[in-house]
C-alpha cells in the first residue's frame, strides 16, 4: 500500500528514503520512454530498474509513469519529480565536484604573511601569480607581517604559511622551504658621493650615519648583521631607529643617513636612493617559505607544490 505524501520524510520508515540510485533511475526511464532502454542506457537489468521505480512510486506515494503502446510516458506527478530529480542529481554532482576541487586545493582560502621586501620580485610573486592564474576560485589573503609576527601567526593558527628570512632557531613544528638568497646592500642618498661607487668596503663606513631597525623588530637577524659588521671591523654608527625597511628607505631619501639593506629593495627603488654592493661582505638573507607541519589545508599543499615545481628545496622542519 503506498504511503500517503504529507510532505514530511520523518513519517517515513529510514529504509523507505529515496536515494540515489532511484534519482537515477527513474531520470533514466523518464529520459528513454521506455524500461528497456534505459536498462541499455545506464548498464542496469531490465528487472531490477522496474523494481527501484516501483519502490520509488511507493514512497513517493504517487504513480510516476503510465505504459503506452510505445513504452512509458510520465504522469503529471512524474512530470513534476522529473524537474525536482534533476535539480536533486545536479545538486549532489555539483557538491561532489565541489568537495574534490577543495580536496585538490583549487578552491577555499590560503592565509600568507610576507616579508614587503620579498613580494615585489622574484619567487614569491612568481608562485602567487600562477597559483591564482590556475586556481581563480582561491581566495588568497596576504598580511604584511615581519618575519617574527609570521611565526607567531603560524604558531596560534591565524596564518597557513609564510615568507620569512631564516635567522636563528626556526621554531618547533614549523617547516621551511628555502626560495632565494638575498644580499646586503647599502642603500644611500643618490646625490652622496657614495652613490657613485660601484662598490663599498665596511671600513669607509666608519663614520657614516646609519639609520637602522631596533633589536626588538627581529632580535635573531639583528645579531647576526652587527656580529658580521664587527667582524669585518665596523662598529655601526647608528644615528636613527625605525622598524620597517619602507621607513628606513624614506629617511635615506631624506638625506638623514645611509642603512644597510636586502637587496631585494631593488625591485623597489625609492627614487632617491642608490643601492652600492658591500664587498666581501659576508652576510646573506635566506628567504624561505615557512608552513606549520600540521596544517592540512590543501590550498596549502597546492602551494607548496608550485613552489617545489619553481625549485624550492626543502630546508628543515622545526625542532
Amino acid at each position: 500500500m503506498r504511503q500517503p505524501i504529507d510532505g514530511s520524510l520523518d513519517l517515513l520508515p529510514s529504509s523507505a528514503l529515496v536515494e540515489l540510485r532511484h534519482l537515477r533511475y527513474f531520470i533514466a526511464v523518464a529520459e528513454s520512454g521506455s524500461f528497456r532502454l534505459a536498462s541499455e542506457r545506464i548498464n542496469i537489468t531490465q528487472p531490477a530498474i522496474t523494481r527501484q521505480i516501483h519502490d520509488l512510486e511507493s514512497i513517493l506515494g504517487a504513480t510516476l509513469f503510465k505504459r503506452t503502446v510505445r513504452g512509458v510516458e510520465l504522469t503529471l506527478a512524474g512530470e513534476v519529480y522529473l524537474g525536482e530529480a534533476r535539480k536533486a542529481l545536479a545538486a549532489v554532482q555539483a557538491a561532489s565536484l565541489a568537495v574534490k576541487r577543495f580536496v585538490r586545493g583549487e578552491t577555499g582560502s590560503l592565509r600568507l604573511g610576507v616579508n614587503d621586501n620579498a613580494s615585489w620580485d622574484g619567487p614569491v610573486p612568481d608562485a602567487l601569480r600562477a597559483l591564482q592564474r590556475d586556481h581563480p576560485q582561491l581566495a588568497i589573503h596576504v598580511s604584511s607581517l615581519n618575519t617574527p609576527r609570521q611565526y607567531e601567526a603560524l604558531l596560534a593558527g591565524s596564518l597557513d604559511g609564510g615568507f620569512v628570512y631564516l635567522f636563528g632557531n626556526t621554531p618547533a613544528g614549523i617547516c621551511t622551504r628555502v626560495l632565494a638568497t638575498h644580499q646586503v646592500v647599502l642603500a644611500v642618498p643618490n646625490d652622496w658621493p657614495l652613490a657613485k661607487r660601484r662598490s663599498v668596503s665596511l671600513d669607509e663606513l666608519r663614520d657614516v650615519p646609519i639609520v637602522s631597525f631596533p633589536r626588538h623588530v627581529y632580535p635573531a637577524y639583528y645579531d647576526t648583521l652587527i656580529a658580521a659588521c664587527r667582524e669585518g671591523g665596523l662598529t655601526l654608527r647608528v644615528t636613527q631607529e625605525e622598524q620597517t625597511e619602507s621607513a628606513i628607505l624614506s629617511l635615506v631619501s631624506a638625506g638623514i643617513g645611509t642603512a644597510l639593506v636586502n637587496s631585494a629593495n631593488r625591485s623597489r627603488a625609492p627614487a632617491r636612493v642608490a643601492f652600492v654592493p658591500i664587498r666581501s661582505f659576508p652576510l646573506r638573507l635566506p628567504l624561505a617559505f615557512a608552513y606549520p607541519q600540521t596544517n592540512d589545508n590543501p590550498a596549502l599543499a597546492r602551494l607548496i607544490a608550485v613552489l617545489k615545481a619553481n625549485g624550492a628545496q626543502a630546508k628543515h622542519a622545526g625542532r
